[in-house]
């Protein structure tokens, strides 16, 4: 992190809308503020900068129930009160006068450019109370002699742009203390300019810009493609234009179904994939075609899959063929399909794990050819649709860099890769290697076989694209809406500009929500960014108050250097729902039905094809859950420490002391930053006070899902290791400790049950709705509270007759 100490106002002059909330006083069980957390160093509740200490302001926020959020982001404006009441034009600045300016462009020419000056002049009357005139023209012939005006056109209607402009979203900002020029390369360019202004202007908290500022700014990325966090086909309007203010142009809709509702495949396959298509929805052709309709006027483009088995014969052939010209008709605007490997795919599904080179390489070039199939059938209708093939089941570590090209290799030259970013990458922590299970930020990217699939596609001179999460992990720390480590998503970005990526998808069913980081995010997307520092420092004057950025930046620095450190890279409970899932000593009861003695094979009720539920607590799938072997024949916690962290067999010895230790290194640095992130927040003025405390909310729960991990996993661990002890005071050595982790589990149980409480956000992730949820949370503690109270005091008493 730089020491540089740039004002907010040197930041604008160098070089988006947010939801905010209001609060109101709660009720806080009077022992959750007191509770203290001595055993793991992280304060107690004598120390106001501490987790539980810092409760009394969350507790201040407005009460939520669950899907709150959703209900906000689906209705409420885009816009919201910006204005520093305080805040005066600078010496270098031009202010927009409170009235007697007019905004003008040639009306008509586009319903995007319409779009965006009806936003601009409502996010200025909104967000500043400034009045902007209306001033439609057929021409722009004469905008240099306009004063007291924002002209807003394309390079086409306003002569004299700069030649600079070299494709579509480039735009360039001209502005003198009389007069503002928006132009873009196309009219998505005029809007992005436009949207520009409206983010300097948010964080400056004024109608003020620099006095004398010409810039022209390129787009670094063909299309910047997310899914909404909303839902499956949940893309309501006020969602489409946060979208759009904070950068994307593109989304992927209908996953898992083909867009004008044909289920050939999931009806009439046996095969794996076609069995898990066939749970997916049916999908309306009049929903697909409503939301491609209103994306278009906010530039945004749809993307959509096609779901095939492809058996590689003439026939078979011939009705893919007939499938894709039946869905290209229908929606001649669909930008482009995505050929996930997850329902596009040759013969027989299983992702090729421990299938010999023939065979893959077989696999590959009917897959190949099925995608060409595709390719050809869209461009006969539009040469400009986009076939982006994405083999993500195959596997990504290092050792397979052969079989990975070798698929590139197959693809037609006229679809664009779609490459999975950092799923692979290797690493070691403490001489093991182990590599990315899934989506994760404690690496930066890419994995060395996606570095080796863009040299493979550079060299055919074809575009790449990859799905990259840039704000939020599809695999770690997905149950929350955003990941606050700005510093280590930062490096991925220079990454990603680095390799030359031509195109994102920026998330998986994680999707999007508008916050600071997909805002930071934004920036970084087109040429002309600013330093990263200023950057943070003026979202740090805007959410936290002037006064708090240095305290604020180093919070941010520890949050991403705390990150690194952490060995859990899969999409499951540990980084997801460790503070939802409970600490089991003993078998607890069933809370649905069993089939134990049923014809019914319970293990697959339990499975994908069944409920995806383990009875012993059904309140979200069960690989979200960690759930011991009561045989006692496996440590579930040494199990989960080599799968999570990709290490698995590749040492003999225990791998979870070295997984633990790493854990808690990630918590502690969490810690150092949470202690500076409290104690902005508790400075923050009083109308960014409820801002400051849901960042803070936010940052506190991924440090608790870090050390409920690290509980759940040596609670086991110890649990094991008690029912395998035969000396007493060994055992009751190992009751003291389990007891203590019972202890400081509850705690933190408490304060994410406030959190939860507070912000109806914490626990979504739209593939099974709520993960956790406050009454979950609250069955956790009983369960934590009867094991503390009851079962680990029976354990003793029971050694005690034993021994007697």
């Amino acid at each position: 992190m730089s020491s540089k100490n740039f004002t907010r106002r040197s930041f604008i002059g160098k070089t988006s809308a947010g939801i905010a909330g209001a609060a109101i006083t709660g009720s806080l069980a009077p022992g959750l503020v007191s509770c203290t957390r001595t055993g793991s160093g992280h304060g107690t509740g004598n120390d106001r900068l501490s987790g539980s200490a810092f409760a009394t302001e969350v507790e201040r926020l407005p009460v939520e129930e669950i899907y709150d959020y959703h209900k906000r982001l689906s209705s409420e404006p885009v816009h919201i009160f910006r204005r520093d009441k305080n805040s005066v034009k600078g010496d270098n600045e031009m202010a927009i006068a409170d009235v007697g300016w007019k905004i003008t462009w040639i009306k008509g020419s586009s319903m995007i450019t319409d779009n965006a000056v009806d936003d601009f002049m409502d996010y200025l009357k909104v967000s500043h109370n400034v009045t902007v005139d209306a001033g439609p023209e057929t021409s722009l012939e004469r905008w240099q002699d306009l004063r007291n005006t924002i002209v807003v056109g394309t390079r086409d209607q306003l002569t004299g742009c700069s030649p600079e402009l070299k494709a579509s979203k480039d735009y360039e900002l001209r502005i003198t203390p009389d007069m503002i020029v928006v132009c873009g390369y196309d009219d998505l360019g005029a809007m992005h300019g436009l949207y520009n202004l409206e983010s300097r202007m948010n964080l400056r908290e004024a109608p003020c810009l620099p006095s004398e500022l010409n810039c022209v700014r390129h787009a670094l990325y063909d299309r910047r493609i997310v899914l909404s966090w909303m839902g499956w086909m949940e893309f309501q309007d006020p969602l489409l234009c946060h979208l759009a203010h904070d950068g994307f142009d593109g989304i992927f809709a209908s996953v898992y179904a083909n867009p004008n509702g044909d289920r050939t495949t999931a009806e009439n396959s046996t095969d794996f994939y076609a069995r898990l298509m066939f749970r997916v929805r049916q999908q309306d052709p009049k929903r697909m075609r409503d939301l491609i309709d209103r994306a278009s006027k906010y530039g945004i483009k749809v993307y959509a899959p096609i779901l095939w088995q492809f058996l590689g014969t003439k026939e078979d052939e011939d009705k893919l063929r007939n499938l894709v010209r039946d869905i290209v008709k229908e929606f001649p605007d669909i930008k482009g399909y995505i050929l996930l490997t997850e329902g596009f795919w040759y013969e027989k599904w299983g992702g090729g794990h421990g299938a010999d080179k023939e065979y893959m390489q077989n696999w590959a070039r009917n897959w190949a050819r099925a995608v060409e199939v595709v390719a050809e059938e869209c461009h006969k209708a539009d040469p400009a649709i986009e076939i982006l093939p994405w083999e993500y089941n195959i596997d990504f570590r290092a050792s397979n860099v052969e079989m990975k090209c070798y698929f590139i290799q197959q693809l037609s030259d006229k679809t664009i890769p779609l490459l999975t970013w950092e799923n692979g990458k290797s690493f070691k922590i403490d001489g093991m290697e182990g590599s990315l299970r899934d989506y994760s930020i404690n690496q930066v990217g890419p994995a060395e076989v996606t570095e080796a699939q863009i040299g493979e596609c550079r060299k055919r001179g074809m575009k790449v694209y990859t799905n990259s999460d840039t704000f939020l992990c599809g695999g770690q720390f997905q149950t929350i809406s955003y990941n606050p480590f700005p510093y280590q998503w930062h490096e991925r970005y220079m990454a990603l500009e680095k390799f030359g990526v031509n195109g994102t998808l920026e998330s998986w069913s994680a999707g999007y929500t508008p916050n600071f980081m997909t805002e930071f995010r934004n920036w970084y997307c087109w040429s002309g960014y600013p330093d990263i520092d200023e950057l943070l420092g003026a979202i740090s004057d805007r959410n936290f108050g002037k006064g708090n950025r240095d305290k604020v930046l180093k919070a941010w620095d520890y949050f991403s250097q705390a990150v690194r450190f952490v060995p859990d890279t899969g999409p499951t409970w540990g980084t997801n729902n460790s503070v939802g899932s409970p600490i089991f000593f003993k078998e607890p009861p069933a809370r649905t039905a069993t089939f134990m003695y049923s014809w019914t094979d319970f293990s697959k009720w339990m499975s994908y094809f069944g409920s995806n539920l383990n009875p012993r607590w059904p309140f979200t799938v069960s690989r979200l859950v960690f759930y011991p072997d009561f045989t006692n024949n496996r440590n579930r916690a040494e199990d989960y420490a080599r799968s999570s962290s990709g290490i698995a067999g590749s040492v003999e010895g225990p791998v979870l002391p070295v997984y633990l230790k790493y854990l808690k290194k990630a918590a502690d640095l969490m810690e150092e930053g949470m202690k500076l992130y409290r104690e902005a927040a508790l400075a923050s003025p009083e109308n960014k006070r409820a801002v400051a405390v849901r960042e803070v909310l936010i940052a506190e729960q991924l440090q608790r899902m870090m050390e409920s991990e690290h509980a759940l996993l040596e609670f086991e661990d110890l649990r094991m290791n008690y029912v395998a002890e035969g000396d007493k005071s060994r055992m009751n050595e190992l009751l003291d400790k389990m007891e203590a982790i019972l202890r400081e589990e509850i705690d933190r149980t408490e304060l994410s049950l406030l959190a939860s409480s507070r912000d109806s956000r914490l626990g979504f992730q739209f593939e099974c709705d709520y993960v956790f949820t406050p009454y979950s949370l609250s069955e956790k503690l009983e369960v934590l509270r009867e094991t503390l109270e009851k079962h680990l005091p029976e354990a003793r008493e029971k050694g005690r007759k034993n021994n007697g």
